[in-house]
């Protein structure tokens, strides 16, 4: 009974799609961040400097659980 349970939680996970929406957010944000860094180059510092901040906080994220 309980390989049933876990199949179907699995079916389920595998079937949610909730985070594609924020993917698509994170990855059109990077797109605005790398057209505004080409348009005006004194942004270009700034965003790299976001970006740094950004990763870090990830990794450290990803460590941590």
């Amino acid at each position: 009974m309980n390989r049933i349970k876990n199949f179907i939680l699995k079916a389920q996970i595998l079937k949610d799609a909730k985070g594609q929406d924020l993917i698509e957010y994170a990855l059109m944000a990077g797109f605005v961040a790398v057209a505004a860094g080409a348009i005006m180059p004194d942004v270009s510092t700034s965003i790299s400097t976001i970006f740094s901040k950004v990763a870090s906080s990830l990794t450290a994220a990803s460590t941590a659980s």
